[in-house]
């Protein structure tokens, strides 16, 4: 039996995935990839007519990128961690957004519950309820004191303002 050759038409000349389908696979437009070459964060492979190629390395690296944009972290924190070879700066990057995030997600607790509060009051006007203003006070501080009323002018006295009688320049 002769030898076969199979052609394999699907095959390409250059290794890795092109832009388009690199972006599609992460659910991004190529511009971003584009971008974030732009921002240091990407250095993808060229092949013939400087075409992109993202090999897996590339694609670990948007991962990472995505789910670090996910967690709130903004490009410069991201090139700052992917920059830095020492471990202690890395981390220290992390921390920081993990602090946020922690912080953020206090607040979201607290406005979860405070909405809930509200939910639960059948009361006509629910602000004036003692208990969503327990609930709020809790969170928030008792609201300040009214301020003083101001004196009411003299008879005949002139309103002072920036420039003088008042309506006047």
């Amino acid at each position: 039996m002769a030898d076969m050759l199979r052609l394999n038409v699907d095959m390409k000349s250059s290794p890795g995935m092109s832009i388009g389908a690199a972006a599609a696979r992460f659910g991004l437009a190529p511009h971003v990839l584009r971008h974030w070459e732009a921002e240091g964060l990407l250095a993808p492979a060229r092949a013939a007519g400087d075409r992109r190629r993202y090999g897996t390395g590339d694609l670990y690296r948007i991962a990472m990128i995505v789910r670090a944009k996910g967690a709130g972290l903004g490009l410069e924190e991201i090139r700052a961690m992917f920059a830095t070879a020492a471990p202690a700066e890395r981390r220290e990057v992390l921390r920081r957004r993990r602090d946020e995030l922690r912080r953020r997600i206090a607040e979201a607790r607290a406005a979860i519950e405070i909405i809930e509060c509200a939910l639960d009051c059948d009361h006509e006007d629910f602000t004036r309820c003692a208990h969503v203003q327990s609930v709020i006070g809790a969170r928030t501080g008792p609201p300040a004191p009214p301020a003083p009323p101001r004196p009411a002018p003299r008879p005949g006295a002139q309103m002072l303002g920036a420039h003088g009688p008042a309506g006047l320049p």
